[in-house]
């Protein structure tokens, strides 16, 4: 039986680190940090707040759907996945994904990422994230949470609703 895989989603700064690693850690599985499989390139025009085209993330995305269907025993994935045919990309990947949205209004995820120290990403971007964020309600296997919630009470929210057995 292959293991569970996950995907912590969301906007810029809604927390998808902090709740992909809790979730990691209960379940026992690797984490993929998504933002460390983009190219140089990538990086380079968020950095000059150049927001990234379906075309930039075309390659990201297959190498985190490869990531994903490398882990037999499952894993834990942090990834913006801002529209649906970027989920469906992932969900090829790995049968029966489950995602959590993390749901965080503009202006939270703005005070958010303006508070990040040493991040690539700049708040000048945020904008571009919910244009472009198709709202996943109603998809299969997406549970919204609201990412202001405590990482406790997050990561008991996913656990609990995707009947996910944490380590002890």
């Amino acid at each position: 039986m292959s293991g569970v895989h996950l995907v912590v989603m969301g906007v810029a700064g809604c927390g998808k680190s902090a709740l992909g690693e809790r979730l990691a850690e209960a379940l026992r599985l690797p984490l993929i940090e998504g933002d460390s499989f983009h190219c140089a390139d990538n990086i380079e025009k968020m950095q000059q707040g150049v927001a990234l085209t379906d075309q930039d993330r075309a390659g990201w995305l297959q190498r985190l759907g490869a990531e994903l269907s490398s882990q037999a025993s499952g894993a834990v994935l942090t990834c913006s996945a801002l529209k649906r045919s970027y989920r469906d990309i992932l969900r090829q990947a790995a049968p029966n994904l489950h995602f959590v949205h993390l749901a965080l209004s503009q202006e939270d995820a703005l005070q958010r990422v303006a508070s990040r120290e040493s991040h690539f990403y700049p708040p000048s971007l945020v904008a571009s994230q919910f244009e472009a964020l198709e709202d996943p309600a109603g998809e299969p296997g997406v549970l919204a949470v609201d990412a202001r919630l405590p990482v406790d009470v997050l990561t008991r929210q996913t656990l609990d609703a995707f009947e996910l057995p944490a380590g002890d």
